[in-house]
């Protein structure tokens, strides 16, 4: 049960961080793209730039290293996709200790099963099969608390790994939508696809087209 409930804590710390984490990104894409097209149809790029600086988001952060660097093609794309992947890097963070506890935690119930069991079944050899439900009722309790606990830190441990992974793919697709956006602006054609993979691939979460 110890390990169980250090993992329920750390479970409960990780979802409560990415959830102000992801609250703290939050942005209407649709206000911030029609904002950003309005200043650069009318040539504002230093008020363009400001629009982007004003949130933590990465979708503005990669439009900001857009336009910084709209003239150097090739310096530009280095330069998204660097930013890209450590965006996509902070997005993700965590997600794979989560991932972990939602495999670790019901093994660990099974764990728990298992040893219920022996101890159940060791006291029916203690007492030469002589036994009355009281006798087992130690064993069979510890072996059905624990799978119950672990499921119930593992299924909550799942849900919002999921949850939290949807919504890092939600700002991947839309940093790439906000570059192409972009690329058709100035008529360039893109050069990256910003990508979120699965956590073990967060190194590679921005690809060459």
């Amino acid at each position: 049960m110890w390990p169980l409930l250090a993992c329920s804590i750390l479970g409960v710390a990780i979802i409560l961080e990415r959830a102000i984490y992801f609250g703290w990104l939050h942005i209407n894409y649709e206000r911030f793209s029609e904002g950003l097209r309005a200043l650069l149809s009318k040539q504002k790029m230093k008020e363009a730039v400001l629009l982007c600086q004003k949130s933590p988001n990465p979708i503005p952060q990669i439009a900001e290293q857009y336009l910084k660097h709209v003239k150097q093609d090739v310096l530009r794309n280095d330069i998204l996709k660097r930013e890209g992947s450590l965006a996509l890097e902070k997005i993700e963070a965590r997600l794979r200790a989560l991932a972990a506890i939602t495999h670790i935690a019901p093994l660990l119930g099974l764990l728990g099963t298992v040893t219920g069991l022996v101890s159940a079944f060791h006291r029916i050899e203690v007492l030469g099969g002589q036994v009355q439900a009281a006798d087992l009722a130690s064993g069979i309790w510890e072996a059905l608390i624990t799978t119950v606990v672990g499921l119930l830190i593992a299924i909550p441990c799942m849900a919002a790994y999921h949850g939290f992974e949807s919504m890092a793919d939600k700002i991947a697709r839309r940093m790439q939508f906000i570059v192409s956006e972009l690329d058709e602006f100035f008529g360039k054609s893109s050069a990256y696809n910003f990508k979120s993979d699965d956590i073990e691939e967060t190194d590679q979460a921005l690809q060459v087209m």
